[in-house]
């Protein structure tokens, strides 16, 4: 029997199974792990916006990733913490429709975002002395803005063809929404939605990833042909945008793989926490990496701290009286 799309109400997430009062440990480290991911990202946000002599284009590309980690974060951890406390595992159409949105912006905008930063170091290091007249405050922003809203106009499309889907059930076997496997569902025609989804994974994915090859490659050509100081100062500025990259890409690949192939060789657990992994390590790997491999960031960041600490400490006697 048909369903039509307008008749499901809501989505029930067969991934979750009875932990019993582990639920509760469970719960507790999913919300230590997102105040710590809020709190590590607003800090380099902060920093950023604070400290004149970070506004420069490489840390307000940095500061754009650092937005881009909350914005994904926050569209996973406050669902899945009410998830691991619910006994009934559903959610409602529009909730898992804005949560596609959300996780999916997430990745096209980290993918642009990973790219946009490999070509602001290509022009760095391989064009120095044009790099202030090529990376101009406008272009800087045009740069920051594209990806942004590229990611959310594709996506809104993307919704737009999966909303009306004809479905005739309404189980999706994750632990959050995913568009192909509300495709799976539906039993009217869906080659739209294939071709769809296979252009904008392979635009999203591979687009990003040939200029971010292209850039590397001409960047370590220079490294390899210059001094020694040069490949230090490259390295130092290019081996946590490398790691963010291969860290993100793993993961994606995975929740791609889980998405178009049989994975019911893969243990249930192991299923459940790598489809988790780009959503929740990704957004704490970034400022960390980044706050303790850029010096002038790590820096900033001890003294904007050490200020606060000395402030409180100063203010302490005024406000006794003594």
């Amino acid at each position: 029997m048909m369903m039509n799309s307008t008749q499901v109400s809501y989505f029930t997430l067969s991934a979750y199974f009875d932990t019993g009062l582990f639920k509760y440990l469970y719960f507790t480290i999913i919300m230590s792990l997102y105040v710590v991911i809020v709190g590590s990202n607003v800090l380099l946000i902060v920093v950023i916006c604070m400290n004149r002599s970070l506004h420069e284009p490489m840390y307000l590309f940095l500061c754009s990733l650092f937005v881009n980690e909350l914005f994904g974060s926050t569209g996973l951890f406050p669902f899945l913490l009410v998830q691991i406390l619910s006994d009934i595992h559903t959610v409602s159409a529009p909730l898992c429709f804005l949560q596609i949105f959300c996780v999916y912006s997430y990745v096209c905008v980290e993918f642009s975002n990973l790219a946009v930063m490999s070509y602001d170091r290509y022009l760095a290091i391989c064009c120095p002395l044009q790099y202030s007249a090529r990376m101009t405050f406008n272009k800087v922003a045009v740069l920051i803005a594209v990806p942004w809203l590229y990611s959310f106009l594709t996506i809104l499309v993307l919704i737009s063809l999966i909303a009306p889907l004809q479905l005739c059930g309404n189980v999706m076997d994750r632990v959050y929404c995913g568009n192909y496997s509300i495709v799976k569902l539906a039993c009217s025609d869906t080659r739209v939605n294939n071709i769809y989804g296979l252009v904008i994974t392979f635009l999203t994915v591979f687009g990003p990833v040939s200029v971010i090859f292209y850039t590397y490659v001409k960047i370590f050509s220079v490294c390899f042909s210059g001094s020694k100081q040069t490949r230090q100062k490259a390295l130092s500025t290019c081996s946590p945008h490398l790691a963010a990259l291969l860290n993100f890409s793993f993961g994606v690949c995975f929740e791609v793989s889980q998405s178009r192939f049989d994975m019911r060789g893969v243990h249930r657990m192991l299923k459940i926490v790598l489809s988790l992994y780009f959503l929740t390590c990704q957004p704490l790997f970034s400022p960390v990496m980044y706050g303790l491999k850029m010096s002038k960031i790590c820096l900033a960041c001890k003294g904007l701290l050490f200020r606060s600490v000395v402030k409180r400490r100063a203010g302490e006697p005024n406000r006794n009286g003594r």
